[in-house]
């Protein structure tokens, strides 16, 4: 049972406070929250943390805190799941979610958090339901709320859904354009260690639905190798007792785009780029050369590739170039190298020279290399969609589909 929802800024200020619960959770368990974060800010802060009176769960979005309060015992998933979907529902009402827009539509935030949970428990969390029950923020609403000083945006009646054995989807859809597009988006996860062997790569994955379909159709997907697959996590519409006996995906999709189910695919034996960084440090420098190439062509283009690292401490300057790209040093001491994409007659390299502070011979902390790229049309996981077949139509539906893998956590030792 969750007792309190706060939404803090990326400063700490608590921006939305929640009470779910008759028991009242005092707002000084933000600060010592916030104190945790900045004592964590070298690594990634724990999505669970036990303070001395409260059990906290937290989910970071776009520069916006999603933190929730209990102090009773209760099922970590639950915590997070509901808080990644309060963000996902936020995300779908105002866009963008930051600070200013939290900031402007708070009373609509308020009252979504007010329907999405009662007593302390999960209610309603369905996008549909949500948006019969609070109306979306628009321009004539607001002028409205403005000339007659109502604020509430809560609808008059039930909405239909509630009654649905679907409730995830509307009973009337309006303006279907029968149609319906499948998409998977891939991230790589590697890790290469300093001899440059590949000590882990896996693909984590989600299967995005963007139906507009009349009626209440039925839709099944079945993939030509889903024994691939590991760690499934389904959208509730899909029936759980064929994917556990035939690997089907078999539901009624909600309207609109939507998130039909998230995977992993583990143990991958090549990434698609390689990167082979060289550091030689003596005399009180260190002399880079990296240099980039297709390791295992996908078969599509390789674009938006970047490689950045982090200059090690007790460098007094740095002078380095590429002979493609761009490379630029951050505030922050971080190399960027934009690369783009790999022209096709040459390779290519950053190199230069790293100069130590005085005193220093040698460089004692090699960097870690990260590595971003995009490739569109291509499920680097080598999962396929078989077919997708559809009942309850009224006529032929339009059925569009598409992959693309981009890099996730990719590191490279030096």
């Amino acid at each position: 049972m969750l007792q309190c929802v706060f939404l803090l800024s990326d400063s700490g200020e608590v921006m939305v406070e929640k009470q779910m619960t008759a028991h009242r959770v005092d707002r000084a368990i933000c600060g010592w929250f916030w104190e945790y974060v900045l004592a964590h800010a070298a690594g990634d802060p724990s999505k669970v943390v036990v303070s001395p009176t409260h059990y906290l769960f937290q989910v970071y979005r776009s520069g916006v805190t999603f933190l929730a309060c209990t102090q009773v015992e209760m099922p970590p998933l639950m915590a997070i799941e509901f808080l990644s979907r309060v963000a996902d529902v936020l995300t779908d009402y105002l866009g963008d979610i930051n600070e200013d827009t939290i900031k402007d539509n708070f009373v609509i935030v308020y009252q979504i958090l007010d329907e999405m949970m009662d007593n302390g428990f999960p209610l309603t969390t369905e996008p549909n339901i949500l948006k019969e029950l609070v109306a979306q923020p628009n321009m004539v609403s607001k002028m409205l709320n403005v000339m007659t000083g109502k604020s509430s945006t809560i609808g008059s009646k039930l909405p239909d859904a509630t009654a649905s054995f679907v409730p995830w989807r509307t009973t009337i859809v309006k303006d279907a354009s029968n149609e319906v597009y499948v998409n998977i988006v891939e991230e790589l996860d590697a890790c290469v260690n300093r001899e440059g062997v590949l000590v882990k790569c896996e693909a984590c994955g989600e299967i995005e639905v963007n139906s507009s379909l009349p009626g209440l159709p039925e839709l099944t997907l079945s993939f030509a190798n889903p024994t691939i697959i590991n760690d499934v996590r389904f959208h509730p519409c899909v029936r759980f007792r064929p994917w556990e006996s035939n690997q089907i995906l078999s539901f009624v999709p909600p309207d609109g785009q939507f998130k039909l189910m998230s995977y992993r695919v583990k143990k991958l034996k090549t990434t698609p780029i390689y990167v082979k960084p060289q550091l030689s440090s003596d005399s009180g420098n260190c002399r880079v050369h990296v240099m980039v190439g297709i390791r295992n062509d996908p078969g599509k283009p390789i674009d938006s590739i970047i490689v950045q690292f982090q200059l090690p401490p007790l460098i007094a300057s740095a002078d380095l170039t590429a002979n493609h790209g761009t490379v630029d040093i951050l505030a922050d001491q971080t190399c960027v190298w934009t690369i783009g994409h790999i022209p096709k007659d040459k390779a290519p390299s950053l190199s230069g020279n790293l100069r130590l502070e005085e005193g220093l011979a040698h460089l004692h902390a090699f960097p870690i290399f990260q590595v971003k790229f995009r490739i569109m049309g291509a499920a680097l996981s080598g999962l396929q969609i078989d077919k997708l077949d559809m009942k309850n139509t009224p006529s032929a539906p339009y059925k569009g589909f598409r992959a693309q893998t981009q890099a996730g956590r990719y590191e490279v030792r030096s």
